[in-house]
């Protein structure tokens, strides 16, 4: 679960891009807070919808208490009311695309149950002037790199200079180029409540390279 950070509460980690069922396994017994399966479907990582659920079983089985992620990108109502009556619909919707605060409205309107995760490219000081609106609409709002090609999953940085000093209503999570290398400069500027990582981890798109997952995880563990 991703929650506003304390001096008490450590920084969450989430792997994302995840598309095998035995890494969701051992991934998820690390006891990181969330896993993340894309269901955009041009992505390299794109999963479709019988393994997602299987995935998603195989971390219910370590912990119920790790959030199921699924990443879509301005999907209509009417597929995210089917992914909501899957055996095992996610726990988290992440909202990947061009969506906006009113669309953000109706789902948790709607799908109350599941909580709503907003992602936002970010290429200039203007993009953060973007957010606000959102932030009450929203369960947590994820800060990722920005790529003309792609909406995600690119291995770019976010330019954290950008985010110093900013504060957000709701709690917020950094993504983009995210490893154990980078961790320490991170934590020396800024203190996201949660850390999403993915490409930088990985041996090939969606398969994950499960030493530096562990690397990752010790490294923010260490510094919080």
């Amino acid at each position: 679960m991703i929650r506003k950070s304390t001096s008490k509460r450590s920084t969450a980690i989430k792997i994302c891009g995840l598309t095998k069922t035995s890494q969701a396994r051992s991934i998820a017994e690390f006891k990181i807070n969330a896993i993340g399966v894309i269901g955009v479907k041009n992505s390299p990582r794109f999963v479709p919808e019988e393994e997602c659920i299987k995935i998603f079983n195989e971390v219910e089985k370590v912990s119920s208490s790790i959030e199921k992620v699924l990443v879509i990108a301005n999907e209509t109502l009417e597929e995210v009311k089917c992914i909501n009556n899957r055996s095992t619909p996610p726990s988290a919707i992440q909202l990947h695309g061009d969506e906006s605060v009113d669309y953000c409205r109706e789902l948790k309107k709607k799908f109350p149950a599941i909580k709503l995760w907003k992602a936002f490219r970010l290429k200039s000081i203007n993009d953060l002037e973007k957010i606000s609106p959102y932030e009450k609409n929203v369960d947590a709002i994820l800060i990722d790199a920005w790529d003309d090609k792609s909406l995600g999953g690119t291995g770019n940085r976010v330019p954290i200079e950008l985010l110093i000093n900013k504060t957000f209503k709701a709690p917020w999570i950094l993504a983009g180029g995210i490893s154990a290398e980078i961790i320490p400069e991170i934590f020396s500027k800024l203190r996201p409540d949660g850390i999403d990582a993915s490409s930088r981890l990985e041996i090939s798109p969606g398969i994950k390279d499960i030493r530096k997952v562990a690397s990752l995880v010790r490294e923010v563990r260490e510094q919080n």
